[in-house]
């Protein structure tokens, strides 16, 4: 797709990848660039700091619960209000947990409604416009867990996993009606996500120091405007699966062509950062 004179919806947007795709959508001439996020504070504040930079774009705020069906199609609805389309909707809003199979029924739920049923919400609230118009990209950000795993956060891996797979699902589906998807995977990137509830998490969900994040931390770090602009050359380029870790693709493959073999080298990676 052509990101100049774009209108786009960042969700996350408060910080982390969000805060970099939205400055990184503005620096490319978008038309619009909404910035949601559930902090309205954050919301606000990065959408002044993106609104400062560039002449061209308009950029607003807007608070959301992207777990909330209503709150995203009322989200879609003020955006097409204001500005009659949606061209690319970010689906960027994401939580860890580092925790097990344990983890209370609220926190698998809590993980689900973010990690899933955000993108699935914005889908429904999105395909009927785009279908009419034969065009529309939705970009989601899953993870590198998404292909393989995260050591010590099965909620994370689990939800990471369903969101690679609705994203190839509405690829597969509605793909030649003109809706184009992209699917954003990538490993460390220095987001509060992944350094800890100080740096913006959501309350109750405080990974730094679990061995979920350790396990990234120990891999290549990436900063949030190198993946932003990473992934607005894949969307410029139609690409689907988003990988500023190009080690990902590495990884993958040898998941899928010896699945034992990686079990066992994963088990041994646990231990090994366990251990430590």
């Amino acid at each position: 797709m052509q990101l100049a004179d774009a209108v786009a919806v960042v969700t996350g947007g408060g910080s982390g990848i969000g805060a970099a795709l939205a400055a990184e959508l503005a620096a490319r001439d978008a038309e619009a660039v909404v910035v949601a996020d559930l902090d309205a504070e954050n919301a606000a504040r990065i959408a002044a700091s993106v609104a400062g930079a560039s002449t061209r774009t308009s950029v607003w705020s807007h608070v959301v619960d992207v777990s909330d069906a209503d709150a995203v199609a009322a989200l879609v609805a003020q955006v097409v209000d204001r500005h009659g389309r949606v061209d690319l909707y970010c689906s960027n809003a994401g939580i860890g947990t580092g925790a097990g199979a344990g983890a209370p029924d609220d926190v698998w739920d809590r993980t689900w409604a973010v990690n899933v049923m955000s993108h699935v919400h914005a889908v429904r609230a999105l395909l009927p416009m785009w279908l009419e118009r034969g065009a529309g990209h939705l970009l989601v950000t899953a993870s590198a867990a998404g292909l393989l795993t995260n050591l010590g956060d099965a909620p994370y891996s689990v939800t990471k996993h369903a969101a690679v797979a609705f994203a190839e699902w509405v690829s597969i589906t509605h793909g030649d009606a003109g809706v184009e998807v992209s699917c954003l995977c990538p490993q460390g990137v220095r987001t509060p996500l992944l350094f800890g509830a100080a740096a913006g998490s959501r309350p109750g969900v405080d990974v730094d120091g679990a061995l979920a994040a350790e396990v990234v931390k120990a891999q290549r770090i990436l900063e949030p405007d190198h993946v932003a602009a990473f992934a607005a050359d894949a969307l410029e380029a139609g690409e689907f699966l988003v990988l500023p870790h190009e080690e990902v693709a590495d990884y993958e493959r040898a998941r899928a062509g010896d699945r034992e073999r990686w079990l066992r080298a994963m088990r041994r990676l646990q231990a090994r950062l366990g251990d430590g």
